[in-house]
């Protein structure tokens, strides 16, 4: 057991001393947060204003003058977000939300018999009070959703294991809250998978895991390998534990939360009938009759299992684990997977291994200090993501032409951590882990964590291609050669249809969303072809064939056709387009609008771009801003927020203007809007949650209130003087 820990009454106030809180920046990107101990630690490494401004403490950069017109707006803001720009090139911050990885982290330390600093584990428990719902003092599955049972399991077992006593006020009113809910016993299948290595829960009550899947024939259309890759990655660890039955040693802690977690006492529960039980809160994806059927084929199979062939499935499980682990540098591609690995390579491999160090020493890449704790990010980061949008601002703004400007200087950095970042070379294990190539692509995060996205290698090759052709003063440091990987990469991910996916090809069929177990999480077995994936795909392409005309031309022009006509497809009878990554419409449209006005589809020559302004103009709200809520993600309808957002509202001005929408009124309300919510120091407050995965868990994009303002304020300046030229 980890040694109870005294807990401040105050949740308010930091549990520790924030001036001693250090980010280090290293290795292209790596985020890792430091306590410093002593003043001579602090002598040597003073806080700085990135240090500051993440914990929430007073950055004391001056005020600047009031912005007359959106130009200066947009000038103001860079000014401040500069001061965020690390000393390597590049933008760090916080990727919070989901409220399922920090108890994975825990609960996976625990068992493989890691810890935390003392510091830490204070700031995680201050981060987990603040977030519980102020009314019933229980967790979602993500910061703006209700209390679930698989936030509040989860959660009062990390508050538990971290520390906490049974008898706090927290843990009383969680604890209730759990029982009215029906107990841990309705937890979804990831929360009883967690609660079973932790031995609180008998694995007698979850569903197959079978590891032998992954003997099964590659071409049979249920093989993981077909799977969505987040899905399979889970999904290959939590097998081998699940194939060993593997569970923490008992101690007094563990014997106590039995108690504590159910309504019924814990020695009297049928764990059978358990295995669908889904407390109602949670319930997303409902299990389909399919997917009922096969669970009771695979419970029977595993009261009768073949040993050989659970022993060899295990190796095979084992050898993936392996691989992943060695091609992300031990990260793996998330959180989950990541925490899950380690365990699997703990029981393996033993606490003296070099897997055991590797692992202990990559989990603090996915910690994150802010101004209410710590908590665990959803990847490693979101380094090129944030950095490829603000250069891209800061180049159409016109902020960075003038060779002599202030902002050459951040511009050249940005662009050496871009050169950097990426990937130069496909996995170490590329087929035999079922990967897709990767030469040439940028990441979401980090080169070293090595996965791309589609729509991230796309916003890669835009913020180069702007930076080095649109700049005079930038070196063109990265080759045609490294260019035209990257354009091979995106043209090698188009799905027949004409879309484009996240990770890779789209491999199984939509019938494999019948099985889906995990209850919480909509479409997750599969790659889905998407707007926005799609549409950084072919703004990129069509961005790259004007500096480059003569590669690949016949490829890009046929492959760009076909996206456009999946775009057309994908809209939705009212205008809109569905945001599967981001809050919701307004992000989608967004990036669509965008690569169909390099398309030559405006507002002026497409009836499609036309209703889509439309559908954006109706949803203007009468402060001349927009706002969604999550819930737009969750129910696929258009949801308003009651209060409008300075994001979305950029979204929303940014599609207008990209559609080449002629009337001035809307863009000059919102620009007015977001003018007013920008702080005298030319930063903008952080407001509701920016992103989303999987329909129903939203995730933290707090970069994202500059990038886009700051982009959206210095187009609509340039775009409002052509209008006014114009009539």
């Amino acid at each position: 057991m980890w040694e109870p820990i005294d807990i401040p009454a105050d949740k308010s106030k930091p549990f520790t001393a924030y001036a001693n809180w250090r980010l280090k920046v290293s290795d292209g990107g790596r985020h890792t947060w430091h306590y410093l101990q002593t003043p001579k630690e602090s002598e040597k490494w003073p806080q700085d204003t990135v240090d500051k401004y993440w914990l929430g403490l007073p950055t004391n950069l001056p005020n600047l003058p009031p912005a007359k017109d959106a130009l200066s707006a947009a000038q103001n803001g860079f000014k401040f977000y500069k001061n965020l720009q690390s000393d390597d090139g590049h933008w760090a911050g916080e990727y919070g939300g989901p409220m399922f990885l920090l108890p994975g982290f825990v609960i996976g330390s625990y068992v493989s018999g890691m810890t935390f600093t003392q510091e830490e584990r204070l700031e995680m428990i201050r981060y987990l009070l603040n977030r519980a719902d102020p009314n019933d003092g229980g967790w979602g599955i993500h910061v703006e959703g209700c209390s679930t049972v698989f936030g509040t399991a989860l959660n009062y077992c990390s508050m538990r294991i971290l520390g906490v006593d049974a008898d706090h006020p927290a843990m009383i009113k969680a604890r209730a809250t759990l029982h009215r809910l029906g107990g841990a016993t309705g937890i979804p299948s990831w929360g009883k998978f967690w609660l079973s290595v932790l031995n609180v829960y008998d694995w007698d009550g979850c569903n197959s895991i079978p590891p032998e899947l992954w003997l099964l024939p590659e071409w049979v259309p249920i093989h993981p390998s077909r799977w969505w890759i987040h899905t399979r990655n889970v999904y290959i660890p939590m097998s081998y534990l699940y194939g060993l039955r593997f569970q923490a040693e008992e101690d007094e802690l563990i014997l106590s939360l039995r108690n504590e977690l159910y309504i019924d006492d814990y020695d009297q529960i049928d764990w059978p009938a358990q295995r669908n039980n889904v407390a109602a809160v949670d319930l997303y994806s409902p299990h389909s009759k399919l997917l009922d059927f096969l669970n009771t084929i695979l419970g029977a199979y595993e009261s009768c299992s073949f040993p050989p062939a659970r022993r060899l499935a295990l190796k095979r499980a084992y050898r993936l684990i392996c691989m992943e682990d060695e091609n992300t540098s031990y990260q793996t591609i998330g959180p989950v997977s990541k925490m899950i690995n380690l365990i699997c390579r703990v029981h393996e491999e033993g606490r003296d291994s070099d897997a055991f160090r590797m692992h202990d020493m990559r989990r603090r890449d996915f910690m994150w200090m802010g101004p209410d704790g710590l908590r665990v990010c959803g990847t490693n980061g979101s380094q090129l993501w944030d950095i490829a949008f603000i250069t891209q601002a800061v180049v159409e703004g016109g902020l960075a032409t003038d060779p002599q400007g202030e902002n050459c200087e951040s511009m050249i950095k940005a662009l050496d951590w871009l050169d950097k970042c990426q990937i130069r070379d496909n996995p170490v294990h590329y087929e035999s882990a079922y990967r897709h190539r990767t030469k040439g692509a940028w990441p979401f995060s980090t080169k070293e964590q090595g996965y791309t996205v589609s729509d991230c290698t796309g916003e890669g090759l835009k913020a180069v291609l702007y930076l080095q052709e649109h700049l005079s003063y930038t070196a063109k440091v990265i080759s045609e050669r490294r260019l035209c990987d990257a354009v091979d990469t995106m043209l090698s991910m188009q799905n027949e249809g004409g879309g484009f996916a996240s990770y890779e090809l789209i491999r199984g069929p939509r019938l494999l969303e019948a099985i889906n177990p995990a209850e919480v999480f909509g479409d997750i077995m599969i790659e889905y072809a998407y707007p926005e994936c799609t549409t950084s795909v072919v703004t990129a392409l069509s961005i790259f064939k004007k500096h480059y005309p003569n590669y690949r031309r016949a490829e890009i022009d046929r492959t760009t056709k076909d996206a456009i006509s999946f775009l057309h497809s994908a809209q939705r009878p009212d205008g809109s387009w569905y945001g599967s990554w981001g809050i919701c419409f307004t992000y989608a449209m967004m990036f669509t609008l965008e690569s169909l006005s390099l398309n030559g589809e405006t507002y002026e020559s497409s009836e499609s771009v036309k209703r889509a302004c439309e559908f954006l103009i109706s949803k203007q709200m009468n402060d001349g801003g927009w706002g969604e809520t999550y819930m737009s993600c969750v129910t696929c309808e258009y949801t308003q927020h009651t209060k409008s957002q300075v994001v979305q509202t950029s979204w929303a001005v940014l599609a207008l203007i990209y559609a080449g929408y002629p009337h001035r009124e809307p863009i000059e309300k919102a620009v007015r809007l977001v003018m007013s919510r920008q702080l005298p120091d030319g930063s903008w407050a952080q407001e509701s949650i920016e992103g989303i995965f999987n329909k129903n868990c939203a995730i933290s994009y707090p970069n994202f209130k500059f990038s886009f303002t700051i982009w959206m304020l210095g187009r609509a300046h340039h775009y409002l003087e052509g209008l006014v030229q114009k009539n």
